[in-house]
C-alpha cells in the first residue's frame, strides 16, 4: 500500500514515521525548499509529549526547552499544569523547529522518502499531480496548512471567519527576561504574550485595538514595543528583531475529516486562534489517530469501518478545541475595565475551586480529552519495570492481563497483569473485561487470529 502525505510540519512528519515504522510505504511532498525556524507554534502541551513518548522522543525534545507548570492568563487567573495525571505535568516552551527536526529525523530513519520543493496541484483517482510528475497512492493525506492544496483539490468547504486581525508576530531580545517565563496580560485596547525561546530569542504576539492594519502592512520594533508596553507594563528592554510580521486569525473547520482515500489533519483541517497553544498539538493528535488505522489497513487486519472513526473521533476535538481557544481569546480582548475585572475575579475564584482546576488543566493540556469509547490510558508501571508508553513504542496494540490468545502476535504486544486491559497504539483504552469475553474482544478490535 501506498500513502502520499502533503506537508512536511509536525503532523504530516509524525505521520510518516508512523506509517514507515509499520512497513507502509510512504512519501511526503512538501512545497518548501528549506527549512524555516521562524514558525508561530513554540508550546507542546502534556498530551502531545505522551504522543511522543510513545515514539521514544519526549526526552529528547524536553531537553530542548524550558518547562512551565503554571500558566498566568491573566492578572488573577492561574492554571496550575501540575494536577495533570500525566508524566509531564507541564507545557514545554521550544520552536516548532526542534519538533520537526525530531519528526523527520525518526521519519528518515524509519525509512519514509521526504521530496521538498514539491507543489500540488491536484488529486486524480489514485494519484496526487504536481506540475508534471504524478504520485500514485492508495491513501493521501492532506497536512498542508490552512491553505491546503488537498483540500482545494477537493473542492473541500471550510467554513468560518477571522476572529483577530492585525496581529503582531515578533522575534526580538529582551534585556530583562519575564520573571513568570511566560508573560500575558491584555488591557482592552492592547494585548501582548511573551515567550522564551531558550537561545536568547523571545516571540511577541501582540495586539493593538486602535491600530488595525492589513496582514501586508510593514511592521517596527518600535510599534510592538509600544503595545507590549501598554499592555504588560514594561517592553522588558526590548532591543533587536529578527522577524517582524503580521498575520489575522481564523476559525475554521471542515465538515469532514474524510472524502473517500483522502484525510485531512493538522491546519488543513481546522485553524482558530492562537490562545492556550493548541494548535501544533492538536495536528499531532490528529497524526497520532489516524496513522495506526492506515496502518492496520496496509497489515490486512483492520476491522470494518476503522478508517471512518478517525473522523468521527477526531472531528468533534476539533469543535472542542476551536471552542475553547475561541473562549480564551475573547476573554483576552474584553474592551471595558469592569468586564475585564469581573473575568479576573471570577476566572481566579473559579481555579481555585480543584475540580475546576483540574478541568480547565486537563482541556488545554489535551490530558482530559478522550474518545466516547475509548478514554486516555495514563502512563503506569507494567511488569518487569516497564511503562505503558515504553511498550507502545511498538506501535501495537497493548493488552494487559495474565494471558494472551494465539495468534495476535504481530498486533499485540502483552503485559502481565491482573486486570485485561486493551490499549491501542495511540494511547487510548479499546476494551477491558473478563478473560472469557477476551477472544471475542479482540476480533472484534484486532480482526480474527492469524
Amino acid at each position: 500500500m501506498k500513502t502520499v502525505v502533503v506537508g512536511a510540519g509536525p503532523t504530516g512528519l509524525l505521520l510518516a514515521g508512523d506509517l514507515a515504522a509499520a512497513g507502509v510505504e510512504v512519501t511526503v511532498l512538501e512545497r518548501r525548499t528549506g527549512e524555516s525556524n521562524l514558525t508561530r507554534a513554540f508550546g507542546v502541551h502534556a498530551r502531545t509529549l505522551e504522543v511522543l513518548d510513545a515514539r521514544g522522543l519526549a526526552d529528547e525534545l524536553v531537553a530542548t526547552g524550558t518547562v512551565v507548570s503554571r500558566l498566568r492568563l491573566f492578572n488573577r487567573v492561574r492554571v496550575d499544569l501540575g494536577v495533570l495525571p500525566s508524566r509531564f505535568p507541564y507545557v514545554l516552551i521550544t520552536p516548532q523547529y526542534n519538533v520537526e527536526k525530531l519528526l523527520e529525523r525518526r521519519a528518515l530513519d524509519r525509512g519514509a522518502r521526504i521530496l521538498r520543493g514539491v507543489t500540488v496541484t491536484g488529486l486524480r483517482d489514485g494519484a496526487v499531480l504536481a506540475g508534471e510528475e504524478t504520485y500514485e497512492a492508495d491513501f493521501v493525506v492532506g497536512a498542508d496548512g490552512v491553505h491546503s492544496a488537498v483540500r482545494e483539490a477537493l473542492g473541500m468547504p471550510f467554513p468560518g471567519k477571522a476572529v483577530l486581525r492585525s496581529i503582531m508576530l515578533a522575534d526580538v531580545r529582551l534585556t530583562d527576561a519575564p520573571v513568570d517565563v511566560l508573560a500575558v496580560n491584555s488591557v482592552g485596547d492592547a494585548f501582548a504574550f511573551v515567550a522564551p525561546f531558550g537561545d536568547g530569542w523571545f516571540r511577541i504576539f501582540a495586539w493593538d485595538r486602535l491600530a488595525q492594519q492589513p496582514d501586508t502592512a510593514p511592521l517596527t520594533l518600535d510599534e510592538v514595543r509600544a503595545v507590549t508596553l501598554r499592555a504588560l507594563g514594561t517592553d522588558f528592554g526590548m532591543r533587536e528583531a529578527r522577524f517582524l510580521s503580521r498575520f489575522h486569525s481564523d476559525e475554521r473547520q471542515v465538515p469532514a475529516y474524510r472524502k473517500g482515500s483522502v484525510f485531512l489533519a493538522g491546519d488543513a483541517a481546522h485553524v482558530h486562534s492562537p490562545a492556550g497553544g493548541q494548535g501544533m498539538n492538536t495536528g499531532l493528535q490528529d497524526a497520532a489517530n489516524l496513522s495506526w488505522k492506515l496502518a492496520a489497513v496496509a497489515q490486512g487486519w483492520a476491522p470494518a469501518g476503522l478508517l471512518d472513526s478517525y473522523d468521527s473521533e477526531r472531528h468533534p476535538v476539533g469543535e472542542l478545541v476551536l471552542r475553547s481557544s475561541g473562549g480564551l481569546i475573547r476573554l483576552a480582548m474584553l474592551h471595558s475595565r469592569a468586564s475585564r475585572a469581573g473575568r479576573d475575579l471570577l476566572g481566579g475564584a473559579l481555579l481555585r475551586v480543584p475540580a475546576v482546576m483540574r478541568r480547565a488543566a486537563g482541556t488545554v493540556s489535551g490530558i482530559g480529552i478522550g474518545y466516547p469509547d475509548a478514554p486516555r490510558q495514563p502512563d503506569v508501571l507494567l511488569s518487569q519495570g516497564s511503562r505503558m508508553y515504553e511498550l507502545l513504542r511498538a506501535g501495537r496494540h497493548v493488552l494487559t492481563g495474565p494471558s494472551v490468545p494465539a495468534g495476535y502476535e504481530d498486533r499485540l504486544v502483552h503485559a502481565a497483569a491482573d486486570r485485561f486491559v486493551l490499549v491501542r497504539p495511540d494511547g487510548y483504552i479499546a476494551w477491558t473485561g473478563t478473560e472469557g469475553e477476551l477472544p471475542v474482544a479482540l476480533r472484534r478490535h484486532l480482526g480474527p487470529p492469524r
